[in-house]
């Protein structure tokens, strides 16, 4: 089965290194990008630039680029930035933002630069330029449960792509609507930017603003904020010096690589040696106030491109005991227990989403952590064991 292709139908043009209008060459391929509503650009020497569209990879009707035309496109965007490029050759690689003005459009792009077997490769994300409320979003309801709390830690759990940023971004602009508070967001790169409303909002961009997270982190305290985004939960200084922004008062949000909110739990452990993991369970298990995890799927609505399954674990005294006694094994019965506090795991999420006509059953069996009782569930079998913990 041959992939389909994209065709552009724009008339090919002898742009030159900087394109009409004194644009970047590598402006029409965004502006295709932004066309076809596609979330990802790849483009790698060899092949012809490729977008994703609903989740699927599809190539540009187009030939392949070679190293001249790589470096045509992707070593413009530095012209301004000698930090990133100092970051990219000692690195490998580098993340920044990329905006552009498309019709009556600002976009905004999350770009990464790559090196890969001796030649540039780029990857770029499209980021919506307004942030969507949960409604539009269709995440469940009861989030702004999690905006309430004064002090404490949210974390947002998800594998590249799932869609953490944009949850993050919906859940501070809630905040931003309804307190008075001071935001500080430590990102890299800043990728949804904010219109104040109630709130004052600052934010920070790593290499730009800031070196560092774990700098960023040491100036915030500082900075008087209520509310304090960590871009992602990379290594043990930023996770160690988060929570302990939380544990002196401020609400603290960030996002980590886990693929299900109890593994989000070994995830943090394995940032730290084996002599420190009593005294960071013991930090999780009394300043977390909710991890929640979360995969986008591609929707039958039509309409709707894709859409959020979430797992809400929010620290109630049952996950903290567990927590505290290293029985792990036991938080995903925990949320089957947390229903009623507005808990869920992937299996009551997915069976949301067919029941409102948002999914499919193949693709909710496809990703169901435990297909059995997903089934069980769909013939409106209770799964709950009350008497597991």
């Amino acid at each position: 089965m041959t992939t389909p292709q994209l065709n552009e139908t724009e008339k090919p043009v002898e742009l030159g290194r900087f394109g009409r209008h004194g644009e970047l060459e590598i402006d029409k391929l965004f502006r295709a990008l932004v066309k076809f509503e596609g979330s990802d650009l790849h483009l790698k020497v060899g092949s012809s630039p490729i977008i994703r569209v609903t989740g699927s990879l599809r190539p540009l009707n187009r030939g392949p680029i070679d190293d001249d035309e790589m470096a045509r496109l992707v070593l413009p965007m530095f012209r301004h930035d000698a930090h990133r490029m100092k970051i990219f050759e000692e690195d490998g690689g580098c993340d920044f933002a990329y905006s552009l003005q498309i019709d009556d459009k600002r976009w905004r792009f999350r770009v990464n630069v790559l090196q890969q077997m001796g030649s540039l490769g780029m990857v770029a994300r499209r980021v919506n330029n307004w942030i969507p409320d949960f409604k539009s979003l269709y995440l469940p309801d009861g989030l702004e449960k999690f905006c309430q709390f004064s002090q404490g830690m949210i974390l947002l759990a998800g594998v590249t792509g799932s869609g953490k940023s944009t949850t993050i971004a919906s859940m501070l602009d809630w905040v931003n609507h309804n307190y008075r508070k001071h935001i500080l967001t430590l990102e890299d790169p800043i990728e949804f930017t904010f219109t104040e409303d109630k709130c004052l909002i600052n934010q920070r961009e790593i290499g730009n603003d800031v070196k560092d997270f774990q700098t960023g982190m040491k100036h915030a305290v500082r900075e008087d904020p209520d509310v304090i985004l960590v871009g992602e939960m990379r290594d043990r200084e930023t996770f160690e010096t988060a929570i302990q922004a939380a544990e002196t008062g401020h609400l603290v949000f960030g996002t980590i690589h886990a693929s299900t909110a109890p593994s989000t739990i070994g995830r943090i452990l394995d940032l730290f040696p084996e002599g420190q993991r009593s005294a960071i369970r013991s930090a999780m298990a009394f300043n977390m106030k909710a991890i929640l995890a979360q995969k986008l799927l591609p929707s039958i609505k039509p309409g709707v491109s894709r859409v959020p399954t979430v797992e809400i674990m929010a620290f109630n005294p049952i996950v903290r005991k567990l927590i505290l006694e290293c029985q792990d094994e036991k938080l995903v019965d925990a949320i089957r227990l947390g229903k009623d506090e507005g808990m869920q795991d992937f299996t009551m999420s997915l069976k949301h989403l067919i029941d409102i006509e948002l999914i499919d059953r193949p693709t909710a069996f496809e990703v169901a952590p435990n297909p059995e009782a997903l089934k069980m569930a769909l013939k409106g079998i209770d799964v709950r064991d009350p008497g597991i913990l």
